[in-house]
């Protein structure tokens, strides 16, 4: 089944706690893990790989924490998604032309047309969009 990965889905959600923040505000990982149950290491990890592509903002001290650094009306579900993830596809062969079954796959070429038709959407959509409040 087609579903985003928890590392995106705990992402938009700390994206989402920060935008309802006042402007410039700094929350910490550990802040919005609790808020949220969500697993501490998973969420530092994944807010430091946002750090890492300005996404976020690491503020550093005893009131340290992050911010939101982009402007989320600039990033596409398709950028963000494989920012954090990789390549964007339903299958391997999407990106990957090291599958055994590649030139005897009588299914790539439909499934192909879905997964631009998914990018297309994707990229059609703004990180703003699915976090602002």
């Amino acid at each position: 089944m087609l579903k985003i990965t928890r590392k995106v889905e705990y992402a938009l959600m700390a994206l989402r706690h920060m935008q309802e923040k006042e402007k410039g505000a700094v929350t910490t990982a550990s802040d919005i893990a609790e808020r949220y149950t969500i697993p501490n290491e998973i969420l530092a990890k994944t807010m430091q790989l946002m750090a890492r592509e300005n996404i976020v903002e690491a503020v550093q001290g005893p009131r340290g924490g992050y911010r939101i650094k982009a402007d989320l009306e600039k990033i596409n579900l398709t950028e963000f998604f494989e920012t954090l993830e990789g390549p964007l596809g339903l299958m391997d062969c999407y990106f990957d032309s090291e599958c055994v079954q590649i030139n005897c796959c009588t299914i790539r070429s439909p499934i192909q047309k879905i997964n631009d038709n998914l990018r297309n959407m994707f990229s059609n959509m703004t990180v703003q969009e699915i976090t602002s409040a």
